[in-house]
């Protein structure tokens, strides 16, 4: 099948990839603003027991949609999808102050999972359609910067709103969010060639559709990685508290904009220097970031390794994701995205709950809870070696 790549000279970054930004940062905003509050709002309702529910019941419908938004993605097209992930956001957010019940307040949060169940894995394959593959890290990693910096003022933004108003104000603010991500997404242009129209038959998924073999390797980097993630969401705030931090979220802060200076210039790296390369140098830097903070006593210790931890996500996030798609053929793109974002959350859910179940509520147990992170990370690493060693320079190994 001849190619439908762009000319490595052709310029990605125009008009519409500008407007996937946007819709980008529109849509991370409106999932992450409730993030922080929502603890505090499940305890309102009285269901303060089943506050960990709240990011795992998230996650697994996020995982569970996976298989079906990589299909849908290489069937009916990449906007479809990405338009049904916010809709998604924008009816869950406006459901948060009518079901106000513990089942229904968990019952939204398993169907929110949709939303980046589906809307990530389109987007990743729209960006790898409108660049050529010798600049395809450095163009995901410009299209996850709206995406970053969602994840960064949204929960600032959520919390502010609750402050001055009310929980209520928040989730209709964060439907409007997502509704303007959706907007946005009708000015965009499909870029899958020839799409389907939608029919059930579609979502019939065949055990071979349910994971893309080609994404093995990026998945298994992935999954070891993203544990260190789950395990600082579920630490981090306690832990900034014993080293004498009065603001849980600085941790946060400093990872998030360490990450964000590195995603272009990490995805221009791995288009020069090859994927696995890259990964090296990052999953080195996860292990030393863990390693930090298993054994930080005093909040400088502690950001250091926030901003050791964001340069190394900086660099894994668009990397991992511009080799995923690096493996796999052009009509699978959505398939190969969904399987890495499988391992993403895997690592995330199974990250929160080991660490959580060390730690135990014990601050001299946080030691052992994030040297098994560390301890992850240098698996990764020592398998990026094994593999570079077998083909050496290569971009896509």
């Amino acid at each position: 099948m001849a190619s439908t790549a762009p000319a490595a000279n052709h310029p990605y970054f125009n008009w519409q990839f500008g407007l996937l930004c946007i819709s980008n940062f529109l849509f991370a905003s409106s999932y992450s603003m409730m993030i922080p509050e929502l603890p505090g709002y499940l305890t309102r309702l009285g269901g303060a027991e089943y506050k960990g529910l709240i990011i795992a019941l998230f996650t697994l419908m996020a995982g569970i949609s996976r298989p079906f938004s990589g299909k849908l993605t290489d069937t009916v097209g990449r906007v479809p999808v990405m338009v049904f992930g916010s809709l998604v956001c924008v009816i869950c957010s406006l459901l948060y102050p009518v079901l106000t019940s513990v089942a229904g307040f968990l019952l939204l949060r398993f169907f929110h999972g949709f939303s980046t169940g589906f809307k990530p894995t389109a987007t990743s394959a729209y960006g790898a359609d409108v660049v050529h593959e010798s600049r395809r890290g450095e163009a995901l990693g410009a299209l996850s910067i709206g995406y970053t910096v969602g994840m960064s003022l949204g929960p600032l933004a959520g919390s502010t709103l609750v402050q001055l108003f009310s929980y209520n104000v928040m989730f209709y603010a964060s439907s409007a969010a997502a509704l303007g991500s959706v907007v946005i997404l009708y000015n965009i242009r499909e870029t899958l060639p020839n799409p389907q129209r939608f029919s059930p038959r579609i979502l019939q998924i065949s055990r071979n559709e349910v994971f893309e073999k080609t994404a093995v390797k990026p998945a298994i980097i992935m999954l070891l990685l993203a544990f260190s993630t789950g395990c600082t969401l579920t630490l981090v705030p306690d832990l900034t508290e014993a080293v004498g931090g009065h603001n849980k979220g600085l941790f946060f802060g400093f990872y998030t904009a360490v990450s964000l200076l590195m995603r272009i210039a990490a995805g221009k790296s791995s288009d020069r220097k090859g994927r696995i390369a890259v990964l090296i140098y990052s999953s080195l830097g996860m292990a030393l970031a863990m390693a930090l903070l298993a054994f930080a006593n005093s909040l400088p210790v502690l950001l250091l390794s926030a901003a050791i931890f964001g340069c190394s996500w900086g660099m894994n996030g668009p990397t991992i994701a511009a080799w995923t798609v690096d493996l796999c053929l052009p009509e699978n793109r959505g398939r190969a995205v969904a399987s890495m974002y499988i391992a993403l959350e895997a690592g995330i859910g199974s990250g929160a709950y080991f660490s959580a179940l060390i730690y135990g509520n014990r601050h001299d147990h946080f030691m052992y809870a994030f040297l098994l992170p560390a301890t992850l990370a240098l698996i990764a690493f020592c398998l990026l070696l094994k593999w570079n060693k077998k083909t050496p320079g290569s971009l896509i190994s």
